[in-house]
C-alpha cells in the first residue's frame, strides 16, 4: 500500500513538473528578450481580407520583421490584438512569427510573415490590431 502510494505521489509530482515547462509552450517575454526587442522592427505591415472557398473571409497581416541586433534569434511570438468600435478587446491571439517552418532570424536579417485569421468576432472594428511581441527565444 506505501509503494502504491509513493509511485502515485511521484507520477503526480512527474506530471505537475512537465506541465509546468510545458505550459501550452508560452515562452515568457525575460527581461533579456524584452531589452531585446527595440532591435526587432516590424515594417510593410498590412491588413488584407479575402474569401475562401467555403465563402468564410479571412483576415490576414502580412508584414517583415528585421533584426536589427547581434543576436540570432531562433523564436519570435507576437499578440496580435483586435478590438471593438468602442476600443474593447474582442480577441487577442498569440502567434508566433519566426521559427517552426519558416526558421531563426539571424542579425541583419529580414524574414516576411504572414498571419491568417478565419475566426474573427463579427463585433472587431475592422482595423489593424494592435502587434505586440510576446516573446523572443535566442539560438
Amino acid at each position: 500500500m506505501a509503494g502504491a502510494i509513493a509511485l502515485l505521489g511521484a507520477g503526480i509530482w512527474g506530471y505537475m513538473e512537465y506541465a509546468s515547462r510545458h505550459a501550452g509552450g508560452v515562452t515568457p517575454l525575460t527581461p533579456e528578450a524584452k531589452a531585446y526587442t527595440r532591435n526587432l522592427q516590424l515594417s510593410d505591415v498590412e491588413l488584407k481580407a479575402s474569401e475562401n472557398y467555403f465563402k468564410q473571409t479571412v483576415v490576414e497581416i502580412e508584414g517583415k520583421i528585421a533584426n536589427t541586433g547581434s543576436r540570432p534569434l531562433d523564436t519570435v511570438e507576437i499578440y496580435c490584438i483586435f478590438h471593438d468600435p468602442y476600443g474593447q478587446l474582442v480577441l487577442r491571439r498569440r502567434l508566433p512569427i519566426v521559427g517552426g517552418r519558416v526558421g531563426g532570424l539571424k542579425p541583419g536579417e529580414t524574414k516576411s510573415f504572414r498571419l491568417p485569421f478565419d475566426d474573427l468576432p463579427e463585433s472587431w472594428n475592422q482595423a489593424m490590431p494592435q502587434l505586440v511581441i510576446a516573446a523572443v527565444k535566442f539560438s
